[in-house]
C-alpha cells in the first residue's frame, strides 16, 4: 500500500492518495475544494494536484471517502468523482448532520436521507475499493457522522485524532459530544501500538514543520488532550472548556452547506447566479441592537 499526502496550508488540511501499486486501485480521503471567501471564488488547485497524481500513476480511483462533514474546507469529491467516475462514500450517520443544517441553512429542499453519496457507510463494514480493503470505524463527537477508515495497517482518523503532540477535533458543533468523543478514541486506542495514525489536519505547534503520520503507541503516551491515563471526567471538562474559547471556523457556513449535499454547488437561481445562504449572528446572544437573536416577532 502507497500513500501520498496533501496538506492545504489555507485550511490546515491532510488529504490522502492511498493506492495497490500492483494493481493501481485507489482511494482519495477528504480531497479540498479551494474556496477564498473574499469575492466567494471557488478554484481548483488542491483537487487538480491529487488529479494529476492520479493520472501520472496510472491509478484506479475506485473511492472517494469523506471522514465526515468538514467544516473548515470544501470537499473536492464531485469533480473527482467526475473525472474518474469514483464512488463517494460517508458515514451514514450524515442523515443527522443533513437534518440539523436543512433548518439552519433554510433549505426546505435539501434531501436529509444521504441519498446524495453513492455510499453510507456503517461501523464495521469493509467496503472494496478494487484490490484495497477498506474497514469502517464509527469515532463519533466531533460530529455524529465521523468515521475512521482502516487500510491495511493504517487509520484514517479525520478530525477525531490529530497528531501525537496537537490532541482531538472540537466538539461543539451541533450533536457533537465530548463524552462520546472519549469514547471514540478508546476504540482506537484499543488497536495495536504500532497502527499508524494518518490524521485529517495538522496545526503545526511551536513552528514546527507540517505532519501527517504518527501511531496509535505515540497518542496514547504522550497525546496532550487525550492519552492512555486521561479519564473521561478529565477529558470532557478539558474540551468543553477549550471549545467555549474556540472562534467558528472561517469557512464553516460554505464549507457545510456544500459538504452535507456532497459536495455539489446550489443550483443556479433565475438569474444564474448560484447562492449561499448565510445566517446571520448564528452564534451571538444578541444583535448589535441588544435584541435576542432568536426572540418571537
Amino acid at each position: 500500500m502507497n500513500i501520498k499526502v496533501f496538506y492545504d496550508k489555507r485550511t490546515f488540511t491532510l488529504t490522502y492518495l492511498v493506492w495497490d501499486e500492483a494493481t493501481k486501485d485507489a482511494v482519495v480521503i477528504d480531497p479540498v475544494l479551494d474556496y477564498e471567501p473574499v469575492g466567494s471564488k471557488t478554484f481548483t488547485a488542491s483537487v487538480d494536484a491529487v488529479t494529476a497524481a492520479i493520472r501520472d500513476g496510472g491509478l484506479r480511483l475506485r473511492l472517494v471517502l469523506e471522514t465526515h462533514a468538514h467544516a473548515d474546507h470544501l470537499t473536492g469529491s464531485q469533480l473527482l468523482r467526475r473525472r474518474f467516475d469514483a464512488k463517494v462514500g460517508i458515514g451514514a450517520r450524515i442523515t443527522e448532520v443533513q437534518e440539523v443544517f436543512r433548518g439552519i441553512f433554510n433549505i426546505p429542499e435539501l434531501k436529509t436521507d444521504g441519498s446524495q453519496f453513492d455510499l453510507l457507510l456503517t461501523d464495521g463494514q469493509t467496503v472494496s475499493a478494487g484490490s484495497l480493503a477498506v474497514e469502517v470505524i464509527a469515532t463519533p463527537g466531533h460530529t455524529p457522522a465521523c468515521v475512521t477508515y482502516k487500510i491495511g495497517d493504517a487509520l484514517f482518523t479525520g478530525d477525531a485524532l490529530f497528531m501525537d503532540d496537537y490532541g482531538v477535533g472540537r466538539c461543539d458543533f451541533p450533536k457533537g459530544s465530548a463524552d462520546v468523543l472519549f469514547t471514540s478514541v478508546q476504540r482506537l486506542y484499543g488497536r495495536p501500538d504500532a497502527t499508524r495514525v494518518f490524521p485529517g489536519h495538522d496545526y503545526p505547534p511551536d513552528g514546527r514543520d507540517v505532519k501527517w503520520e504518527t501511531t496509535i503507541g505515540a497518542s496514547k503516551d504522550h497525546n496532550p488532550h487525550i492519552n492512555a491515563k486521561t479519564s473521561r471526567e478529565a477529558f470532557v471538562a478539558f474540551r468543553t472548556a477549550r471549545d467555549r474559547e474556540l472562534p467558528a471556523p472561517v469557512l464553516l457556513f460554505p464549507s457545510v452547506q456544500i459538504n452535507i449535499d456532497a459536495g455539489r454547488m446550489p443550483a443556479p437561481q433565475a438569474n444564474g447566479i448560484r447562492y449561499l445562504h448565510t445566517p446571520i449572528n448564528l452564534f451571538s446572544p444578541a444583535d448589535e441592537l441588544g435584541e435576542p437573536i432568536n426572540k418571537a416577532r
